[in-house]
């Protein structure tokens, strides 16, 4: 295998209409093959079946250098010859305020809650100070008198397989929960797992009695930025979570002022989590409705 995409089929309600989405994920090349038209070559062979069986579509706005105007152009007209609405998803404000200049009144803009990315300060994910973090601190003293040999490892070529292991066994746990995403979220897992050092992946997982009951990792964005992409616990251990949230953040984001601990993709509970830690930021993000084509 030299890279893979998997695709997401749901339905969701545009302008008062049920829209059939396939929504695309786990979008992976192995290093020696980056740069070949990996993943252009999934494209090529997916799209056309998607056109074919009446999918709705949404484009991402253009990364790189150069003037972004005649990419976006080619972009509507690739829209219009299939006769799909031409939408842009998960715009920043740079990228909205780039596009209302580029093309005056042309798109109307709607928030994406569900895709904000939750950017805290390390310093408070680590200290844990005030009255609002009180209950985090006390799941996290909680686990500690609970399990007093505890301890907090880097995930190393030594002890990733464990992490592995313990993957497996929550993915068991939780299967009835989280049905078919689960499936998709552990092909993403396997890929990260599997190329953990080639891509420079960082990692800490908390031990009990010798077993791994938590892990996360995740990697540098910029030179103040850490991005937590995966986190497990067993929920049954209480404060676990909180231990390996709180030791991660310690331990593996030395040196940064921000964790992006990325979107909670509209679930309740995992929305109301990562409120209950307080961000800093709330990064909003934008979908872009084509509404005119009046300088097109």
């Amino acid at each position: 295998m030299m890279g893979f995409m998997f695709t997401i089929p749901y339905v969701v309600n545009f302008d008062g209409h049920a829209c059939k989405m396939n929504g695309i994920g786990g979008v992976s090349t192995l290093p020696q093959y980056r740069r070949n038209g990996v993943i252009r070559g999934c494209f090529a062979h997916s799209l056309p079946a998607m056109y074919e069986e009446g999918y709705a579509f949404s484009y991402l706005y253009p990364f790189g250098r150069g003037d972004v105007k005649p990419v976006i152009e080619a972009m509507m007209q690739d829209a219009k010859e299939h006769n799909v609405y031409f939408t842009i998803s998960l715009l920043l404000d740079p990228m909205k305020a780039e596009l209302e200049t580029l093309f005056p009144g042309q798109f109307e803009f709607t928030e994406e809650r569900a895709y904000f990315d939750y950017i805290y300060l390390r310093e408070s994910l680590v200290e844990l100070k005030g009255k609002k973090l009180h209950g985090k601190k006390n799941h996290l003293n909680a686990f500690k008198n609970t399990y007093p040999d505890w301890k907090f490892e880097h995930i190393t070529s030594e002890n990733i397989d464990e992490c592995w292991q313990m993957n497996e066994e929550w993915s068991r746990q939780n299967e009835m929960s989280l049905g078919s995403g689960l499936l998709k979220e552990k092909t993403a897992l396997r890929t990260a797992f599997d190329n953990f050092f080639e891509e420079g992946l960082v990692g800490g997982l908390i031990r009990v009695d010798g077993k791994v009951i938590a892990y996360s990792m995740g990697h540098k964005l910029n030179s103040d930025t850490f991005v937590v992409h995966f986190e497990k616990a067993f929920a049954d251990i209480r404060g676990a979570y909180q231990i390996i949230n709180q030791q991660f953040a310690q331990h593996c984001c030395e040196g940064y002022t921000y964790i992006n601990r990325e979107d909670d993709t509209g679930l309740e509970g995992l929305r109301k989590a990562k409120l209950s830690y307080l961000p800093q930021i709330l990064l909003t993000k934008y979908d872009a409705k084509l509404v005119s084509e009046q300088q097109f």
